[in-house]
């Protein structure tokens, strides 16, 4: 039986390994994700026949199945209910859970222990906890950040807390592997560092620009899966140590991916700095744009007389939920004669990938798609670019104005078009709070009005054409 149990943990290993590896790929994301659902099935499976096997343990059984089952239904209810707009916040909420899983384990590892552990299993067994707390708070932090309830704070006090709470934490943690028959237990002292690290998580997130939070998202899902590996260790489970391995690699490499998409250092995202020394988010008052408008009728016809179109997403195309008003307007330039291309920026929207699963959830097939470095240099060789809710991605500010806050982000040169037309709301700037300036180029025309309803129109009239 012991034989059967190790070949299962195997399976579910290497089916994790290729599921994220199959993911790595847009195009083989979705099988991806059912092989790594079928190998934590497995992993599941191997779980249950050891609890069987100890007839002391039937309650756990239970307690497994019911947990599974709760966990199920919730995360259906979660992933259908959340709109796309707050994709990453609900990412960040899962995200949460996993370091409250590890927050959970490791004091109920504590708990079980009749005698005290030796020094590398206690610091292994503090270190996930630690880790943990601080994922949970934090992630917590994070998605009400992302979502607009949390407003930006004055730094310095947190800072100050965060430094202090480090401090203790370490001091607590050395005195306690130093003295193992002191006065505090090993479940006490587990459950008093956990409170610790929640309060660190969120004194530690808290000053963090709002801008920055998908990076933070990436650098605490990094660290739910050094959290996760620790549990592993501690469990003597390959799954778990491998699976937190693979997250916490990943993690730390989308991180720096994204920082450098943003131009920023993660010592300034975790510090809490910007280029300016302040926060994201500030608007440069009193410039008045000298914007040309177009309408919907006109856009039609530039877009009858293009050989080549490319549609760039962002953020607002979420909000307007205009993915497959989008798609139909696609099919009618390609039955047209037209070539339409989707050019994605790494950290259009709010989190990596967030442009690749609304574009997926029209059926826009993934060889429309191309990444910002693949189709820069070429740019010009568009007779149309249409920016849809897109903004600071597309600000040639980031190459020409030295003065701005997102100088030397790598953009979409989307002013190199023959035209350009950006379809907005109004004119409230981007996440960024920096003006655009490829408002003011003389190809660029602005489409206001809310995208979905003006694509309809786009389309209404290119029907008629």
């Amino acid at each position: 039986m012991t034989l059967l149990i190790n070949i299962f943990f195997l399976l579910a290993s290497v089916g994790l390994i290729v599921g994220i590896k199959l993911m790595g790929n847009p195009i083989r994301a979705k099988i991806g994700n059912v092989v790594a659902l079928l190998a934590m099935f497995i992993a599941i499976v191997a779980t249950d026949i050891l609890l069987i096997q100890d007839s002391y343990k039937t309650i756990n059984l239970i307690l497994l199945i019911s947990a599974i089952s709760a966990g199920t239904l919730i995360g259906y209810y979660f992933s259908y209910r959340v709109e796309m707009t707050a994709m990453p916040q609900l990412v960040s909420l899962f995200n949460a859970f996993g370091g409250a899983c590890a927050v959970i384990i490791g004091y109920n590892e504590a708990l079980n222990y009749y005698h005290e552990p030796n020094t590398i299993s206690a610091l292994i067994l503090i270190s996930g906890v630690v880790l943990g707390g601080v994922s949970f708070s934090g992630s917590i932090v994070a998605m009400y950040k992302l979502s607009g309830k949390i407003s930006h704070v004055n730094g310095g006090l947190y800072r100050y807390i965060s430094k202090l709470l480090l401090v203790v934490m370490l001091l607590f943690t050395l005195s306690q592997l130093a003295n193992s028959n002191g006065s505090l237990s090993l479940s006490f002292f587990i459950l008093l560092i956990s409170v610790l690290a929640l309060v660190y998580g969120i004194s530690f997130t808290l000053p963090i620009g709002g801008a920055d939070m998908p990076v933070m998202i990436s650098f605490l899902n990094a660290i739910t899966g050094v959290a996760t590996a620790f549990s592993g260790v501690i469990f003597d489970n390959p799954v778990m140590l491998i699976g937190g391995i693979i997250v916490g690699s990943t993690g730390m490499l989308l991180t720096f991916k994204m920082c450098k998409a943003m131009n920023r250092s993660l010592k300034n995202v975790l510090a809490g700095k910007t280029k300016s020394g302040g926060t994201i988010g500030g608007n440069k008052s009193g410039h008045q744009a000298d914007i040309k408008t177009i309408t919907s009728v006109e856009v039609a016809s530039m877009l009858a007389f293009s050989k080549r179109v490319a549609i760039i997403p962002g953020f607002g195309m979420a909000v307007s939920q205009a993915q497959q008003a989008c798609y139909e307007v696609h099919k009618k330039l390609e039955s047209n004669g037209v070539q339409v291309k989707y050019i994605i920026h790494p950290v259009a929207g709010r989190m990596p990938g967030h442009m690749n699963v609304l574009l997926a959830e029209a059926n826009i097939d993934y060889r429309h798609i191309l990444e910002m470095d693949e189709v820069n240099q070429s740019m010009d060789q568009f007779d149309l670019a249409i920016i849809i809710g897109a903004n600071d991605v597309v600000n040639p500010a980031a190459e020409d104005d030295q003065s701005s806050l997102i100088f030397g982000m790598p953009i979409i040169k989307a002013y190199k078009a023959k035209q350009v037309i950006v379809m907005k709301r109004g004119m409230s700037s981007g996440y960024s709070g920096e003006t655009n300036t490829l408002f003011e180029k003389a190809n660029c025309k602005l489409l206001f009005g809310d995208a979905k309803d003006s694509l309809t129109h786009i389309l209404e009239e290119l029907k008629k054409i």
